[in-house]
């Protein structure tokens, strides 16, 4: 009769007692223990972003490890509040699979299947109970607005603020309003431009023709984030193409005046 192997212990259990470690008072990694929440929010903010990276390239060996990083973060965060007698990385995981049953009862609870369709609006509106609920026991009014992270990227944020107002019925129905409140704040741009480029109020009014631009992407089912993100990588694609393009000339850009790189651009440009 063979023996029994020894249950292999949960990777989870090993990265919680490596994240204990770096942090134990006398033993632990000085960088790790001087770390607060706050110092620690813009690495989980990055890491959630490289993980996005790595499924863009389609990298699945560096989706693997940046998953691992990101799930780091969510752990040090966990082991940080059980320090201060708050919650652990267990209660956090029990949080969200709660949640999760309980927004889809379709499936955990025998209740009718649902379309794509019909669990988003489910969804919608159980999120929208959990704000009220969150708003009511900290004593304060609920917001249509309540949950839109101020952390994310400004295009973000200004798409899902968009979106949560136009669910509550503020909202064009057409797109003609929507393209005419863009030339309207160019034109405001315009004038604080002629009236003296006060940067407060330029900065003021530059926000705002930002925030009609997205509105029209949303408008137009284009995500401004997404959208931007890829003008980015074109951009940076050819103004390397403009490099190369004068180096294969004798030339460094700061030996070129601008017409040399606007034709080189222009060239690179009709190729694509």
């Amino acid at each position: 009769m063979s023996e029994t192997s020894p249950k292999k212990r949960p990777a989870i259990d090993d990265l919680l007692e490596v994240m204990a470690r770096l942090r134990d008072v006398e033993n632990g990694c000085t960088w790790d223990r001087e770390q607060t929440f706050s110092t620690i929010a813009p690495y989980t903010i990055e890491e959630a972003y490289e993980v996005a990276d790595a499924i863009e390239t389609g990298d699945m060996d560096q989706l693997e490890d940046e998953l691992g990083d990101l799930l780091f973060q969510v752990v040090f965060h966990a082991q940080m509040s059980f320090e201060a007698g708050g919650f652990d990385f267990d209660s956090v995981a029990r949080r969200i699979a709660t949640k999760m049953r309980d927004r889809h009862p379709h499936v955990f609870n025998g209740e009718d299947e649902r379309t794509s369709a019909g669990q988003t609006i489910a969804w919608e509106e159980q999120k929208a109970a959990e704000r009220d609920a969150r708003a009511a026991k900290s004593g304060r009014k609920p917001s249509a607005l309540d949950g839109v992270a101020l952390a994310l990227p400004a295009l973000m944020r200004a798409q899902k603020l968009q979106k949560r107002a136009a669910r509550e019925g503020f909202d064009w129905a057409y797109l003609p309003p929507v393209i005419a409140k863009i030339r309207e704040e160019l034109e405001e741009v315009e004038a604080e431009i002629s009236a003296g480029r006060d940067q407060v109020r330029l900065q003021d009014e530059a926000g705002d023709l930002l925030f009609a631009c997205v509105n029209l992407a949303r408008h137009l089912g284009i995500d401004a984030e997404i959208a931007l993100r890829d003008a980015n990588a074109k951009f940076d694609r050819r103004f390397r193409a403009v490099e190369d393009s004068l180096a294969r000339e004798g030339k460094s850009l700061a030996e070129a005046d601008l017409d040399e790189m606007e034709t080189h651009w222009t060239a690179v440009k009709a190729k694509e």
